[in-house]
């Protein structure tokens, strides 16, 4: 198949994909199911009913996006059932602090394969022009861009996850120890709380002022440091919040307990620091032997070079 055939090919396609959309939307093809019919008298006493006849905003393209919605949401489905793993996802979204939900997170990722199959069309069209069959090729490439494209928006996800844990875990020894302070001073937990929500601005501090606002809401507390714990699943937050809510359960006092997570997140952080440095000792060896070791070899032979071609 010679390139020129293969964009024929494409166009045809895209062409009659467009008349079909265009075919279904008619009164005679297209008329709504019996069940949307009734969805709008069923909408108070029903909750599929209010689901369906809710407005769907799918930006930047409403009109596309009315068209594609059906299709969108089949793909979540499958995507669902295929990759599966949708704790994971939650988990990995509340760990990265993004807004969205595990639909939203299937729907980025049903874009990237179809960008990945976008790139393995162009892909296949592009050794085509080298006499390679196109068929097997561009199924091959657009299987390849498809999986691709998918494994790339995981990996993006469980990168910033990483990130921002890696953060709220160099912030956690640095706020635990004003909590000590706080409540040693004689400041209840919700109080030391809100303060560290004011004066904090790191990540830890952000998912703190949640917990705050959602007391202040009237969320009972406790269940605002579990859902914390919950969401977040860092072991040394998950930790912190058991030990507070222990405290709180059976009326222990406070600021000793706090005092003493605040030494081992310490002594925790110090541990990371040197295992750290000990995996990267490899790496620390690398400016050493080929910057520092010959600019000091440069120095101390180029003088006697000099020395000995001026002598002679």
């Amino acid at each position: 198949m010679t390139p020129l055939l293969a964009a024929g090919t494409l166009a045809g396609l895209t062409l009659g994909v467009g008349l079909w959309l265009l075919v279904s939307t008619m009164p005679r093809l297209g008329r709504p199911r019996l069940v949307n019919r009734l969805a709008p008298y069923l909408v108070d006493v029903s909750a599929e009913a209010r689901a369906m006849t809710e407005a769907r905003r799918i930006d930047p393209l409403p009109v596309l996006g009315a068209l594609v919605a059906p299709a969108v949401e089949w793909a979540q489905r499958v995507l669902d059932t295929v990759v599966g793993g949708e704790e994971v996802v939650r988990v990995r979204l509340r760990q990265s602090g993004s807004a969205l939900t595990v639909a939203g997170h299937r729907t980025r990722q049903l874009f990237a394969a179809l960008i990945g199959s976008a790139l393995g069309i162009v892909a296949a069209i592009a050794a085509a022009r080298n006499d390679a069959p196109f068929v097997p090729v561009a199924v091959v490439a657009i299987a390849a861009g498809a999986v691709g494209g998918i494994a790339a928006a995981d990996a993006l996800l469980a990168h910033s996850a990483r990130r921002r844990a890696a953060r709220i875990a160099e912030e956690f020894p640095t706020v635990v120890e004003f909590l000590a302070l706080s409540v040693a001073a004689g400041e209840s937990v919700l109080d030391a709380l809100r303060r560290v929500a004011r004066t904090g601005s790191g990540e830890l501090a952000g998912e703190i002022e949640r917990v705050v606002r959602r007391a202040a809401a009237g969320h009972p507390f406790a269940a605002a440091l579990a859902e914390l714990r919950d969401g977040l699943e860092i072991a040394a937050v998950g930790r912190l919040v058991d030990q507070i809510l222990a405290a709180l359960d059976r009326g222990t006092p406070l600021a000793e307990v706090l005092r003493a997570h605040a030494l081992d997140a310490r002594d925790e952080s110090k541990r990371r620091l040197l295992e750290a440095a000990g995996t990267r000792e490899v790496a620390m060896l690398v400016p050493l032997v080929f910057l520092i070791l010959p600019v000091t070899v440069l120095f101390a032979i180029w003088p006697g070079l000099m020395v000995l071609q001026l002598g002679f």
